[in-house]
C-alpha cells in the first residue's frame, strides 16, 4: 500500500510541475503576443498547479491514513 501511496504522491508533483510550468510558458506567450485565451489558460493551470499543491500537503488526511494530524485544517 505505501508503494502506491508514494506513486500517487509522485504523480501528483509531477502534475504540480507541469501545471505551474504549463502556466508560465503560457503567460510568456500571453507577453509576447497577446491573447485572451493564453491568459486564460494561465491562469487556469496556475490554480490547477495551486488545488493540486494543497491535496498533496493534505493527502494523508484525504486518505486517512493512520498518524496524520486531523486537528489542523
Amino acid at each position: 500500500m505505501l508503494n502506491l501511496i508514494l506513486f500517487h504522491r509522485l504523480l501528483i508533483a509531477t502534475a504540480i510541475v507541469f501545471c505551474a510550468t504549463f502556466a508560465a510558458w503560457e503567460f510568456g506567450a500571453y507577453t509576447r503576443a497577446g491573447g485572451m485565451s493564453k491568459l486564460i489558460i494561465a491562469i487556469v493551470f496556475a490554480i490547477l498547479a495551486v488545488l493540486l499543491s494543497w491535496y498533496l500537503k493534505r493527502l494523508a488526511r484525504v486518505l486517512n491514513l493512520p498518524g496524520n494530524r486531523k486537528g489542523r485544517a
